[in-house]
């Protein structure tokens, strides 16, 4: 891999970051005009029929068992993606959202411990207390009573940690070694396929429990042009376009730098709703916030230290 690549690559998970921020601002201007979770079905449903159509092909070639384990992956991703949107819907500060949801960085390799059995380095544990101090600092306003926002948000991340552990495995090709000694293995999925799936898996989940929470005649009957707007920029901006450049970011450098630049997304999103939102923070949510991006850092301190080595 050359160096003209790995700039490129960086760059690129700049962008990323970048559009997942704006994303934030898409999301928080569509359900002010609509339901959050039928939002989020028709935003998922339309994004992940574009990248199916895209990768047609691929998704025609995976077996009964890749399928099986796509659809799992977007089970897991659709019930965070409806607690996301919960708290987005539910919040009057999407800057401190983005933080608290950040947050599923932190809580991956403690999810990879717990359920596959991981090791994990040294700077796992000592990003957890780091973390949890900053989402204390959040959450202390008259005593401690979070706010039902941040609670549904340090729900998702949760969630959040485990779709990506799920989504690690899927696109990757992994040998299994079963309790009588056997080898089992698995071949990956297309990040294309796997991608489709899990958007339109997401759709699904998210539309059905719209149909049993939420009111849509208002919404249907009065769709106007800018709710239509909202809904398009964060289903072929924020969700296909997002993915598929970050995929293909992905493709072009073998190294984990990237995990560092995406954890410039809560800080984009922070500075967008300020100037977007007029929103403004305490110093005791700046200090939680800035606790929680420290958290971030130390938790992927390994990448950090090599990108400033290769500066």
């Amino acid at each position: 891999m050359s160096s003209s690549q790995a700039r490129k690559a960086d760059g690129l998970l700049v962008i990323v970051t970048l559009l997942a921020a704006i994303s934030w601002i898409f999301s928080k201007e569509a359900v002010l005009l609509m339901p959050p979770l039928l939002f989020m079905a028709v935003r998922f449903l339309l994004a992940g029929s574009l990248l199916a159509l895209a990768g047609r092909k691929q998704l025609m070639r995976l077996t009964p068992e890749q399928l099986f384990r796509g659809i799992r992956v977007g089970l897991v991703f659709g019930v965070a993606m409806s607690c996301w949107i919960t708290g987005l819907f539910l919040t009057d500060n999407v800057g401190e959202g983005a933080f608290l949801t950040s947050l599923g960085v932190v809580f991956v390799p403690v999810i990879a411990r717990i359920v596959f059995k991981e090791a994990q380095p040294l700077s796992t544990w000592l990003a957890l207390p780091v973390a949890i101090a900053g989402l204390a600092l959040l959450s202390l306003k008259n005593g401690f009573r979070p706010e039902p926002g941040q609670l549904f948000f340090v729900i998702a991340a949760a969630i959040f940690a485990l779709y990506f552990t799920l989504n690690t495995h899927a696109a990757n090709s992994r040998t299994y070694v079963l309790s009588d000694g056997t080898e089992r293995h698995r071949e990956r999925l297309p990040a294309l396929a796997l991608t489709a799936i899990a958007l339109l898996t997401v759709g699904c989940v998210t539309l059905l429990a719209s149909s049993f929470r939420e009111p849509w005649h208002p919404t249907l009957s009065d769709f106007s042009a800018v709710l239509a707007g909202w809904v398009i920029a964060s289903a072929v901006v924020g969700t296909a376009g997002r993915f598929l450049l970050q995929t293909y970011a992905q493709s072009l450098s073998t190294n984990s730098h990237g995990v560092v630049i995406l954890v410039l997304e809560p800080v984009w999103v922070a500075l967008f709703a300020a100037g977007w939102f007029g929103e403004s923070m305490s110093a005791t949510q700046l200090g939680g916030c800035s606790l929680i991006f420290g958290s971030l850092l130390i938790n992927r301190w390994s990448s950090v230290r090599k990108l400033l080595r290769g500066l």
